[in-house]
């Protein structure tokens, strides 16, 4: 494993445990050249996802993508690390689990919305806002008026 300060291919495993939910296992690293630690996880992958984008670019799906856009809808709200840690594993298992190797990117999309829907109604509208590509208040006003009536039925 590459050291992510110095670049050197000489790290050593210092202490290794699953998570906390047993879906990969953590790895404590020293790196023998700068000494810096840091942290690795390492996972499953039950088969190659490609992610079929709304212009029909096929790119390969990027679960660090997915964990990024998450954090960033997510930023500066009250949500435990391993809440967020759950739903990104759960929304690659369901895509790994759908049986099919192409995924269309708005499912994804769908699943992160169904999720941050469930944790945090903050960071459900942020990730709608660029998900649904809003471009004036109105359209905010026009969703969440839309998500206030079906919380109210």
């Amino acid at each position: 494993m590459r050291c992510p300060f110095c670049g050197n291919d000489e790290t050593q495993v210092k202490d290794s445990r699953p998570t906390e939910d047993n879906s990969a296992i953590r790895r404590r690293r020293h790196c023998t050249a700068c000494g810096a630690r840091f942290t690795t996880f390492e996972r499953v992958q039950l088969r190659e996802l490609t992610v079929i984008k709304k212009n029909n670019r096929r790119v390969p799906f990027d679960r660090d993508k997915l964990e990024r856009s998450i954090s960033h809808a997510l930023r500066k709200r009250p949500v435990e690390p391993e809440r967020i840690e759950r739903l990104i594993n759960g929304i690659v298992r369901r895509l790994e689990s759908t049986g099919e190797s192409d995924i269309p990117s708005d499912l994804i999309g769908e699943l992160v919305m169904e999720g941050l829907g469930a944790i945090d109604q903050v960071a459900y509208v942020r990730f709608a806002s660029v998900y649904k590509n809003f471009h004036e208040a109105k359209d905010f006003e026009k969703f969440i008026g839309d998500l206030e009536g079906s919380i109210e039925d």
